[in-house]
């Protein structure tokens, strides 16, 4: 096991590169994962999900809108990112991010931001067809039920926009690209609101 002296700073700028959180989070997390980089990201990412949770009640009133046209001028995009000050909306990590959620709505098409954005006829719609193909297996009711469920949570998966795997980096949702960059700012950031235009589309 690598002991604490055998962290070296390289393996501290790696893991700050990849993160972006700060060089002394980034030296703690691998000293209590014993030098392993990849557990290391992940003490760091429930660290700052945890401080994201703590400021979910705090007004965000700054940020930026960022746009994304697609190469053949068929898609674009438009997405307000909020942020509590200026200072942080103006940082390149929240710059970045905003950019990266542009890109990303123009490739995975979401439908609302949040799986409470979703409209109830959507869901109840949604919820109909898979109770009735549920209805076709041979199982008890609280199986069914969960089969249902199941299928309710993966529909939130591929059409919500923070339960989206990330486009870039499907082991992160997108919802923890923005927990993390509150984490890391300490400050409470969210996507508002978005805009996806296809030439032809509705």
């Amino acid at each position: 096991m690598t002991t604490v002296k055998e962290i070296s700073a390289k393996q501290v700028a790696e893991l700050r590169a990849k993160t972006g959180a700060g060089m002394m989070d980034c030296k703690k997390a691998l000293e209590e994962s014993g030098g392993d980089a990849a557990k290391a990201e992940e003490l760091l990412r429930v660290k700052y999900a945890a401080r994201a949770e703590r400021r979910s009640d705090r007004a965000a009133g700054q940020g930026r809108i960022e746009m994304y046209l697609h190469f053949n001028g068929k898609v674009g995009t438009m997405v307000e990112l909020n942020s509590e000050t200026d200072f942080v909306a103006n940082t390149p990590e929240f710059q970045q991010l905003a950019k990266d959620l542009a890109l990303h709505i123009a490739s995975a098409r979401p439908i609302a931001v949040r799986v409470e954005d979703v409209p109830a006829d959507v869901v109840e719609r949604e919820r109909r067809v898979y109770t009735a193909q549920a209805a076709e297996e041979k199982k008890p009711d609280a199986v069914k039920q969960k089969i249902v469920e199941g299928k309710l949570k993966k529909f939130y998966q591929e059409n919500v926009l923070l339960e989206q795997p990330f486009v870039k980096d499907d082991k992160l949702t997108v919802g923890d690209l923005v927990k993390g960059l509150a984490g890391k700012t300490g400050e409470k950031i969210e996507v508002r609101r978005f805009a996806r235009f296809e030439l032809g589309g509705n």
